[in-house]
Parts: structure tokens; C-alpha cells; sequence
């Protein structure tokens, strides 16, 4: 049974490749999650000292993180741990870079002095891969695609302080052998995901009756990845990608936030008839654009499809009509975030 160090495995993506890996069983994971606000044991599958052991820490904690390699002899690490809200990120910039720039940097110290640690035959399996954004490249025109090519362009100081992760990153490589994998996601969503993002933040508004704000004209587009399907792809580039190369994961699913949001309201609508503010098309108000907002982001994954044989397979209806029903199911775990218990009860508050 092989050994993953997981940081940030109690997020939303990352909780996501947690469930997704313990479901095979030939894997143990050690989970480092500092629990923030977006980390959640609640999103995880009950720990067992077999298959899954949840670790509170930061990545940035050195002699925490040392300790862990010592002790459980990983042979990959996967790198989630960020900070990763574009609104949070210009109201306090500051976290964003102690978290995704020095955080890294430590991690990726420590990484190292393990790396170089290990006899000749580990060293040739080890792996670190490191989760980023489609965001370091910053804005697309009207036309054009995002490949592993472009030159990074960050417009956020979210995605500036993950373009300087990327970076170190890439140069532990170049610098000191680190046998590293980048992968750069479009936008995600699906089950578990915090009610902050656009997705969670529309379903829970369209069914509590509550304005759905929407920035500027409405017409940004992003391309949506159900995190499913992301963690297909990072399993597939961290057992087949080559070191070294950045692969560039999407949905092939370019929408406008208004076409997003429209399609929310109807399937809510659907599966939850009877509203008393139906149709919750009504509810949509436009806001104020925020700063540095992005027109336009739009992923080339044709190099993980053609070097490692991934794509993605959850249509978007289909992916909307799922995360829409998962909302619906799970009450629990959505008002324990929106009342903040689940925060309070890790801390020992009432």
C-alpha cells in the first residue's frame, strides 16, 4: 500500500481526491489541513489509521511537516493547500501570500530535505504534485485558449500569489531535482463545495428565496471542471505525467456567469417545484463589478488528453442537475457551515 502526503485534503477539491483515493483501497493518506474556514472535516470520510489520517497543521509549520515525512515515509505529496477565494484575496492580501507563496516554499523545503534523503530507488518514484489555477494566466480575449504555453498574466492577488507558487515550484525542479507535476484547473464545482463560490452561493440563495448577485453585465466566461473529473485528472498525472511538465485540466465547458446562473434557477425550479418566489429567475440583481475581474478564461486540454489519455465525462447539465440535488440532500452539512458549527465544534466552543 503506497503512501500520499495530502495537503489541504479537507477543502473541496481536495477532500474530493481523499474520497476518490480511499475508494480504492491501495492507498493511505496522510490529510495536513490547517482547517481554515474552507477546510471541513465534515466533507471527509470517517479517519482510519489504514487508509485515512486527518492531521490539523500548516503546511508552513516545518518541523510539523518534517515530522510527517518521518514518520509515515510518503511517496508522493499533493500539494491543495491554498487559499483560493478571489474576494477574500483583495479584501486581505496578505494571508494569500503567507499561505500560497511562503507556505509553499516551506512545504517545498521540506519536500527536499526528504527528496534527498531517500535511497536512489525511491527517489525514482517519488513525486510532488502541485495543484494551481487557470487564473496565473491571467484574462483571455474574446477568442483564444489558455495551453501550458502562455505566459502567466495574474490579475488577483489570489491569482498572483499562486503564479509565485507555480513558480518556485517549477524552480525547485529546474534548481534541485525535485521530481515535480503542475497541473492549472479551470473553475470547479460540484458536491461540498463552500457556499461562498458562485455554483453553492446560487443554489442555497434561488432556494432560500435570497438575491442571486451578479457582478458587472453578467457575460465573464469561465470554464467549469466538475471536481470529479478533476481528480480523475490529477490520479492520471501524478501516476503517468512526466516530470517536470505542467498539464492544463478543463471541462471543455465555456459559459457566460449569467448562462450559469440561469440554468441554476431552472433546475431548482425543477426539482424543488413549488417555491413560493418562483421563478427564481426573479431573484437575480446585478452588482457591482468587482476589481480585476477577469473577462475571460478558457482551458486547452488537449496535452493531458493526448500524452495521458484524460478527458472529462460529466456533461454540465447533467454536473448542475447533481450538485443542484447533492444541496438538496444534505442539510446538515449545509447549515453546520452557514451556522458555523462544524468551525465551533473543532475549536471546543458551544
Amino acid at each position: 500500500m503506497q503512501t500520499i502526503l495530502v495537503t489541504g485534503g479537507a477543502g473541496f477539491i481536495g477532500s474530493c481526491f481523499v474520497r476518490r483515493t480511499i475508494g480504492t483501497g491501495d492507498t493511505r493518506l496522510i490529510n495536513l489541513d490547517k482547517l481554515t474556514y474552507a477546510g471541513n472535516p465534515d466533507s471527509l470520510p470517517a479517519a482510519s489509521p489504514e487508509h485515512h489520517q486527518l492531521i490539523v497543521g500548516d503546511i508552513g509549520d516545518s518541523a510539523l511537516v518534517r515530522s510527517l515525512f518521518e514518520k509515515f515515509q510518503p511517496s508522493a505529496v499533493v500539494n491543495f493547500a491554498a487559499e483560493s477565494h478571489v474576494d477574500r484575496s483583495i479584501d486581505g492580501p496578505l494571508e494569500f501570500v503567507q499561505t500560497n507563496v511562503v507556505g509553499t516554499c516551506r512545504l517545498l523545503e521540506e519536500v527536499r530535505r526528504y527528496f534527498n534523503s531517500l535511497p536512489p530507488e525511491q527517489k525514482a518514484d517519488f513525486r510532488f504534485l502541485h495543484v494551481s489555477t487557470d487564473e496565473v494566466y491571467g484574462s483571455l480575449g474574446a477568442t483564444g485558449l489558455f495551453t501550458e504555453e502562455s505566459p502567466y498574466s495574474p490579475n488577483s492577488p489570489y491569482s498572483a500569489s499562486k503564479a509565485s507558487s507555480d513558480h518556485f515550484v517549477r524552480a525547485y525542479h529546474h534548481t534541485y531535482g525535485l521530481p515535480v507535476l503542475i497541473t492549472n484547473c479551470s473553475n470547479n464545482y460540484g458536491p461540498y463545495q463552500f457556499p461562498e463560490k458562485l455554483i453553492p452561493l446560487m443554489i442555497l440563495n434561488a432556494l432560500e428565496g435570497k438575491p442571486l448577485p451578479v457582478y458587472g453585465d453578467g457575460l465573464n466566461v469561465r470554464d467549469w471542471l466538475f471536481v470529479e473529473d478533476h481528480c480523475s485528472a490529477i490520479a492520471t498525472v501524478l501516476k503517468k505525467g512526466t516530470v517536470g511538465e505542467c498539464y492544463n485540466i478543463g471541462g471543455n465547458t465555456e459559459r457566460t456567469n449569467i448562462e450559469i446562473v440561469r440554468l441554476i434557477c431552472q433546475t431548482v425550479d425543477r426539482l424543488r417545484p413549488g417555491l413560493p418566489h418562483a421563478p427564481s429567475e426573479s431573484l437575480i440583481t446585478y452588482v457591482k463589478d468587482r476589481p480585476g475581474h477577469d473577462r475571460r478564461y478558457a482551458i486547452d486540454a488537449s496535452k493531458i488528453a493526448e500524452t495521458l489519455g484524460w478527458t472529462p465525462q460529466m456533461n454540465f447539465a447533467s454536473g448542475i442537475e447533481q450538485t443542484v440535488q447533492w444541496y438538496l440532500d444534505h442539510p446538515e452539512w449545509i447549515e453546520r457551515v452557514q451556522s458555523g458549527k462544524y468551525r465551533r465544534e473543532r475549536l471546543g466552543l458551544n
